[in-house]
């Protein structure tokens, strides 16, 4: 079929060597670029239900809170500034991850990596000072820079250290970091939340320079990737890393391959170009489909606003960080059994099978929270109704985290070839990044800012499950030089 992947799905070719203690080691510390993503989605929404943090910002957001039950229970948080300051960081990563493709393939991957730890940083510490909307805005933006370069480098970097045959397990260890900086920082919203004087956020926002401390000194002890190096005109040392990351001499293959690549890439000058021709076709198609709806599948709802949605269910204060923990722990539970399996499952039958628990769960929670609230938003929810509510989000988080969360990132760095890599990437990322700002955006109309939601995502949903049997992969451990299209 024109535009279609056919897939060896026997696998790669069995590279000889090992899982070697310095893969490990430099994949732990990659992936802390995930951690401040993580961070920053599962920071966010504690802070913005934080009432000293909301009456210093956005005091029009936290007297609408005060007001009795009986409002409109859908337009609590709709506030046009608290919707900008959010979807500042969403628009940021998406300009940054452009720049951040040439850095990669011109430079190499840690050093993007430096640049979007850096970066994070900075924007960290302003936000931990800040003193008016100006400055949280500006601190996010450059969060948002840092996410930008971290996300379109890391899965790289994770991939093409990782030996083939468990370049899935090591590959979800990003995804791994991502849950595991949300269930963090919802952990420490929990704590700072209790801080008397109302400055509890301002740590909650500044400990996000600790992750990105990791990431920024780490990468600057990071070796280079053999596919780098190559890329970059260094065969000598694309060997010597080869060698000393496989723990063999035995290379040949494998070394091989990546020199044939080398000579195709040298051919390509201009990625971006390259990327619209009909032989990567299916490669633009899937880096384009997989962010767009991995975002639309409503995670972010989730990960985001956890602590705010369940207040709107009826919990209240702490209860409604408690219940956002439980979120953020299902997400890393999810994410270590996804780091067993994927590599003897494979990516489609994960793709169906957490495609169709989350299409169940949010049907679910959908009709729950409709029979008690209706289309006006007025209502309260029962104890019984929320806790059943609870318990569907958290399957639902379960289905994405295996599915969706975790092969979103897996795999679009593991299908590209070469000389295209960098380029796919980036518009990997900007797709992700582009869907989560629009998905932030001012709504506009006060009165009526999510009505069909929930109908539209369940649509998105049954779509993803058509693109999943008919158009994803479902190969176990192919090099993206590997891939037949056609």
């Amino acid at each position: 079929m024109a535009g279609g992947v056919m897939m060896n799905t026997a696998g790669g070719k069995p590279y000889p060597g090992k899982l070697t203690l310095y893969v490990v080691f430099t994949c732990v510390v990659a992936s802390t670029g995930g951690l401040i993503f993580g961070y920053d989605i599962g920071i966010s929404g504690g802070v913005t239900s934080m009432d000293p943090f909301l009456l210093k910002f956005f005091p029009e957001v936290y007297w609408k809170k005060q007001e009795a039950s009986t409002s409109n229970q859908y337009c609590r948080y709709d506030n046009q500034l608290l919707q900008a300051f959010t979807s500042s960081l969403y628009l940021a990563a998406l300009v940054a991850s452009f720049f951040a493709s040439t850095v990669t393939r011109v430079l190499g991957r840690r050093w993007s990596m430096f640049a979007g730890g850096f970066a994070f940083l900075v924007g960290a510490a302003l936000n931990g000072a800040a003193q008016n909307i100006a400055m949280l805005i500006v601190g996010r933006t450059l969060l948002g820079v840092g996410i930008g370069f971290a996300n379109q480098s890391v899965p790289l970097y994770m991939s093409e250290m990782a030996p083939a045959r468990l370049r899935g397990m090591l590959g979800t260890g990003f995804n791994l970091m991502i849950t595991t900086g949300i269930l963090t920082a919802e952990l420490i919203n929990y704590g700072t939340n209790k801080i008397k004087g109302g400055h509890g956020w301002r740590f909650s926002l500044g400990l996000a320079a600790v992750p990105a401390t990791v990431i920024t000194l780490g990468s600057l002890f990071l070796p280079d990737t053999p596919n780098s190096l190559m890329e970059r005109g260094h065969p000598e040392a694309s060997r010597r890393m080869l060698r000393r990351i496989r723990g063999t001499d035995d290379i040949g293959d494998e070394y091989a391959d990546l020199v044939a690549a080398r000579e195709v890439s040298k051919l390509v000058q201009h990625p971006w170009r390259n990327i619209v021709l009909r032989k990567y076709r299916a490669q633009l198609t899937m880096a384009v489909l997989i962010p767009f709806f991995q975002q639309l599948s409503g995670i972010n709802v989730i990960n985001f606003y956890a602590p705010v949605l369940f207040e709107t269910l009826g919990f209240k204060g702490d209860t409604s960080l408690v219940s956002s923990v439980m979120t953020g722990g299902v997400l890393v539970l999810g994410s270590l059994v996804t780091m067993l399996i994927v590599d003897r499952l494979g990516r489609r039958k994960l793709f169906l099978q957490g495609g169709a628990q989350m299409l169940v769960s949010q049907v679910v929670v959908g009709t729950l929270i409709a029979a008690r609230f209706g289309m006006s938003g007025v209502g309260e929810m029962p104890k019984g109704y929320a806790a059943a509510v609870v318990l569907f989000i958290c399957l639902y988080v379960a289905g994405f985290v295996w599915s969706w969360g975790a092969l979103g990132w897996l795999v679009p760095s593991e299908i590209f070839p070469l000389e295209i890599r960098s380029a796919a990437q980036s518009i990997n990322v900007m797709g992700g990044g582009h869907d989560r700002f629009c998905r932030t955006l001012p709504a506009g109309d006060k009165e009526r800012p999510h009505r069909g939601d929930g109908a539209r995502l369940e649509g998105a949903l049954v779509l993803e499950q058509v693109c999943s049997r008919r158009r994803y992969p479902c190969s176990k451990a192919l090099n993206g030089d590997e891939y037949d299209i056609s």
